[in-house]
């Protein structure tokens, strides 16, 4: 029922340009929910096996999806977050030997960047889009591009790609694009609430992954966390 009235609000919502509302492209496909009710998204197991190359950006203090992948799948899934919170919950966490992390998130470049924290100290997702709420508590973390880490870990092609970086997508989607390594599945969690042109941001995404091929086939019951397919 919560999802329901949400996604009625939404629906109002982008009638008047204040949000999107994703409808499936690629139809017939089959799919499965993968992790925790908030931490979870749609995958085309047909896709995927033991070999597959898994790249899940934005960790939190929620490996669901990667522990799910894994078990279901035996392949290894690499992990990016370089929030303190997020480093220090994977240390403690008996994780699995196909799980893999590295300390630093995903940016269109490569170097330091300041990441600043939500505005309870409660939660964990931290953001590179500036808060002034936070601004004064802003810390710099290490950042690389999609094409640094897919040399430095010496993969030719990407299975499946998960993304939840907190309205950090938008800058790094067209730099993943631009490169030549085949990705199958992209699975992006949408943040355009947190920017003042963040809907026409996030159309012109979908344009971007539309135009080379990727169509959703799935959406979430919460209408943010969106699965793509070449």
């Amino acid at each position: 029922m919560k999802n329901f009235i949400r996604n009625i609000i939404r629906q109002i919502k982008a009638i008047f340009g204040k949000d999107y509302v994703f409808r499936k492209q690629q139809k017939g496909l089959k799919y499965k929910w993968v992790g925790n009710l908030y931490g979870g998204f749609y995958v085309a197991p047909q896709f995927i096996d033991k070999e597959s190359i898994v790249y899940s950006f934005g960790i939190g203090e929620d490996t669901s999806f990667d522990e799910d992948i894994i078990k279901e799948f035996g392949c290894n899934v690499y992990g990016f977050d370089p929030t303190p919170k997020s480093i220090q919950f994977v240390k403690n966490k008996n994780t699995s030997s196909n799980f893999h992390f590295y300390q630093y998130g995903i940016d269109s470049k490569d170097g330091f960047c300041l990441f600043y924290p939500p505005e309870d100290p409660n939660f964990v997702s931290c953001s590179v889009i500036e808060k002034k709420e936070t601004k004064d508590k802003a810390f710099e973390v290490q950042m690389k591009k999609f094409s640094t880490i897919v040399a430095e870990l010496g993969h030719k092609k990407i299975d499946l790609l998960k993304m939840d970086i907190e309205g950090g997508e938008y800058s790094v989607i067209e730099d993943i694009i631009k490169t030549s390594i085949p990705i199958k599945q992209i699975l992006i969690e949408f943040h355009h609430r947190f920017l003042k042109n963040g809907v026409q941001k996030t159309k012109n995404i979908l344009n971007i992954l539309n135009n080379n091929g990727f169509k959703i086939f799935a959406v979430s019951k919460s209408g943010i966390e969106i699965s793509f397919i070449k």
